[in-house]
């Protein structure tokens, strides 16, 4: 599998220098590609990448800030995606103290990309006037626009500087997410999810309490309430369970569950098995998950949940299934050999465990 840094490459690179050439003709494309590509490049990770053409740039680009930035939103609509978040993070760097001109960029580069990154240093050094301005794009009629009045203010975006302010108080995300949680774009309303999935972390309480006032009035919104209580549901949170219909698995009998294999290999599949049945008199509402206790890489053990499904259970309706989990090592996972323990949960619930040896 190819790195992920190496989607800015050369191609990348040789790219930019060609669209801004055409706006602005002093620019030194071929110097500009050589400084990206110097002797440090291969060693760049993915946003280091990122981040050394934006540094690069403002090598080549007018001294004034202002002027580099309408070249720059010019050559914009060439790159989407990945490609152009080179873009934001110049704002990040160079324009903190440019607040117009820089908020205007950002609104710009993030159509058909995103500015969420690049929006939060603003947010820390300008608070609650950056937040009035998130506010503001949450009513934008462009969608990646609404998305970022989401997305920029996650307490605990990926990859991004955690916002600890809002990890205590979350209350100006609030109004943002009350206004886009009818949002007609999935890819904005994904993006209020994921935000009162970050604040169920701190704040569990608050976001039932939303959750309570936003389910059943439209599908739409019912699916965005379920995948921001995720990490509560995976927790086996009782309320967040009971919202969905998850409640007692006690007449929920595990009849057997076990592996077919005690010393499965890095890199291969690995098959586990279950019996479940209703004993009782009444349908019951069953999620079934499992979780994998993985051996880190200095011995320590570390739990992740996966769910396997969701389903109506009839009375006396019995379950027999097996499936599959892959020890594949992957970007975001790497495995390490030892004892390894795999958890069988049912609404919440811890059933039976089996312990293995992953070599």
């Amino acid at each position: 599998m190819e790195p992920l840094k190496n989607m800015f490459n050369r191609e990348v690179i040789e790219k930019i220098s060609t669209e801004i050439t055409k706006i602005y003709k002093n620019f030194a494309g071929e110097l500009f590609v050589n400084d990206c590509l110097d002797d440090t490049w291969e060693n760049l990770e993915l946003k280091e990448r990122m981040h050394h053409i934006a540094v690069t740039l403002r090598t080549y680009l007018p001294e004034n800030y202002a002027e580099s930035l309408e070249i720059l939103k010019q050559v914009k609509p060439q790159f989407s995606g990945f490609e152009s978040i080179t873009l934001p993070d110049y704002v990040e760097t160079y324009g903190l103290e440019y607040f117009d001109e820089s908020i205007d960029a950002l609104k710009v580069f993030t159509i058909n990309s995103s500015s969420e990154f690049a929006v939060r240093p603003y947010i820390k050094k300008y608070g609650q006037k950056m937040m009035d301005v998130m506010f503001a794009w949450s009513n934008d009629n462009n969608e990646h626009v609404r998305r970022l009045s989401s997305e920029g203010c996650r307490p605990r975006l990926p990859w991004a500087m955690a916002l600890a302010e809002f990890k205590k108080d979350p209350s100006s995300i609030l109004p943002i997410l009350e206004n886009l949680k009818d949002d007609p774009s999935e890819y904005v309303r994904k993006s209020v999810a994921n935000n009162l999935n970050d604040i169920s972390k701190d704040h569990p309480g608050l976001v039932i309490q939303i959750a309570e006032k936003w389910l059943g009035v439209t599908p739409e919104r019912d699916k965005l309430v379920k995948h921001a209580l995720r990490t509560l549901l995976k927790k086996g949170n009782p309320k967040a369970l009971a919202l969905f219909g998850f409640g007692s698995d006690e007449l929920i009998k595990v009849s057997e569950f076990g592996v077919d294999n005690q010393n499965p290999k890095i890199g291969e599949e690995f098959n586990f098995f279950m019996k479940i049945e209703n004993s009782s008199p009444v349908p019951k509402k069953i999620r079934v998950e499992y979780r994998m206790d993985f051996v880190k890489k200095a011995g320590k053990r570390s739990g992740k949940i996966f769910q396997i499904f969701e389903k109506d259970f009839l009375p006396g309706e019995k379950i027999s299934t097996n499936r599959k989990h892959s020890f594949l090592n992957r970007t975001t996972r790497t495995h390490y050999p030892g004892e390894h323990t795999i958890t069988l949960i049912i609404n919440g619930e811890e059933k039976l465990s089996v312990n293995f040896q992953l070599d």
